[in-house]
């Protein structure tokens, strides 16, 4: 898989932040932090950048369902230190969204993530509601080469 794009690797290019800590049990026996554990550092990320959005889909009668991760492992990660993953949105089409992240340790980007998301109803696919996409929109993600 391609190196990602150098904006990519920049903090700034992200709207929103938060910081996870890493755990021993997340260390492999290669002494580096697992990259299952790593994809789940990025759900949770996901999740509170959805709440930083303002809107949650009960409220709304629907559920936004992930339909597709992509990560790239950029350098190790290493225990004890946090992630700080910053997240944007990548993309916004008519009933999914893209999210982009990008996963720091002591300001290097060890990995990023770009998560598929859909609404979907009772009746099946939904369209993303005005409220949600102005959210989304100034979430934007910065690209700056």
């Amino acid at each position: 898989m391609a190196k990602p794009e150098s904006w990519r690797l920049r903090p700034e290019a992200y709207r929103f932040v938060t910081s996870i800590d890493t755990r021993f049990q997340d260390i492999d026996t290669m002494g580096h932090i697992n990259n299952v554990a790593i994809s789940g550092i990025f759900e949770t990320a996901r999740i509170r950048f959805h709440h930083h959005l303002g809107r949650h889909p009960q409220e709304q009668g629907v559920r936004w369902l992930v339909a597709n991760v992509n990560l790239n492992f950029v350098e190790e990660a290493h225990f004890p230190y946090p992630f700080e993953v910053h997240c944007a949105i990548g993309h916004i089409g008519r009933t999914s969204w893209t999210i982009s992240s990008a996963g720091f340790q002591k300001g290097v980007c060890v990995a990023t993530a770009d998560t598929t998301v859909v609404t979907h109803g009772s009746e099946g696919r939904r369209t993303i509601d005005e409220t949600l996409r102005e959210a989304m929109e100034r979430n934007f993600i910065i690209r700056q080469d």
